[in-house]
């Protein structure tokens, strides 16, 4: 390894803020093409996989600046800021989509998770009728709250912990000891 290797910590802030950005834009144009893309699992699935494409792409740069080889904990370090920059940036966007952009777009993603919850109930045999009305608001009502700024913030700290989970399987997967100075 270099005696000048980068610092996981600063390499990380670029990564983060590009990947921020791209998750941003994919919302925006998600947002535009049709609303209900925004709840959709299908669309959480591929945001996730693009992420940890980048993070893994950057993860291997990284690695190349740093000599070739990378040490389990600047891997984890480097992608858990990478992530949680990224996060940041990306719920920058999202608050200002939700919340400047189209205020009433958290009550629409809460009918439109609200009413796939109900679809998922009656897949399973659940008879829906025979869910209490006070339940049913309740659902409706915890639907829309991810979308809410109170429910973004909330979302963004839980990540943290996420973030972490995610940055020991990057720092596994990018993590690669220089063999030669084994003995």
């Amino acid at each position: 390894m270099n005696e000048q290797a980068p610092s996981p910590i600063s390499s990380s802030v670029k990564p983060g803020i590009i990947i921020g950005l791209v998750s941003m834009v994919i919302t925006y144009v998600a947002y535009f093409i049709d609303v209900a893309l925004l709840a959709s699992l299908v669309f959480f699935i591929s945001i996730l996989v693009l992420f940890f494409g980048l993070i893994i792409f950057f993860g291997i740069d990284f690695r190349k600046e740093s000599g070739g080889f990378l040490a389990f904990g600047q891997a984890f370090t480097f992608s858990y800021f990478t992530m949680l920059i990224s996060g940041f940036v990306s719920i920058l966007g999202n608050i200002i989509l939700f919340q400047l952009v189209d205020p009433d777009l958290p009550k629409v993603l809460g009918e439109i998770t609200f009413e796939s919850q109900l679809k998922a109930m009656e897949r399973f045999g659940l008879e829906v009728d025979s869910i209490p009305p006070d339940q049913l608001k309740e659902m409706e009502k915890n639907s829309s709250f991810g979308f809410t700024l109170l429910g973004q913030l909330i979302s963004f700290g839980v990540s943290f912990f996420y973030y972490a989970v995610l940055a020991l399987i990057l720092g596994a997967i990018l993590k690669k000891r220089d063999k030669s100075l084994d003995f």
